[in-house]
């Protein structure tokens, strides 16, 4: 098997693997702790923007459509995930893939701020769109919510760097 080939084959079970984390989540209103980045931060930092992209955008398409449906909003519910997956893959091949530690764990703190963040302003357009908006709901829990993010954050990327090169090794 190739390596293209093989490479294609963890983007499909890490879009998948998106998918059902995003599904899994715990939802306390406007609270959610999930773990659906986790596939995209490692296939971004391990092949690149391109990639992080391909699995942020259809492992959020597919749980969006599985959760919700489609909606006018569903594109914007997938960006903050795409744009995780860009960010967090430009980084690494600007780095050529040869993350310390510390580097993994900056660029994924990072992302996760960058995806709480976007969260939030999706959420406030589509409490504009669909006319549930209150600065309460939408601002209230932002405090817990980004400290949310930046321990899981902390979490993943104490984890990620023993699974890339496990994972690298699988692929030569």
């Amino acid at each position: 098997m190739s390596k293209k080939t093989k490479q294609l084959a963890i983007n499909a079970m890490m879009a998948a693997m998106c998918a059902v984390l995003g599904y899994l989540s715990l939802d306390f209103g406007n609270l959610k702790i999930t773990f659906e980045s986790l596939p995209i931060l490692l296939c971004a930092l391990m092949f690149g923007p391109l990639d992080g992209m391909a699995v942020g955008g259809l492992g959020t398409l597919i749980y969006q459509l599985l959760r919700y449906g489609v909606s006018i909003t569903t594109p914007l519910w997938m960006l903050p995930y795409i744009v995780c997956g860009l960010a967090a893959g430009w980084y690494a091949r600007k780095e050529n893939f040869s993350l310390s530690a510390r580097q993994v764990m900056g660029v994924v703190v990072i992302n996760e701020l960058l995806i709480t963040i976007l969260n939030t302003g999706v959420l406030y357009l589509d409490s504009k769109i669909y006319g549930y908006y209150s600065a309460v709901f939408i601002f209230g829990s932002l405090l817990p919510r980004l400290a949310l993010c930046i321990g899981k954050g902390m979490v993943f990327g104490a984890v990620l760097p023993g699974v890339i090169r496990p994972v690298r090794r699988g692929l030569q």
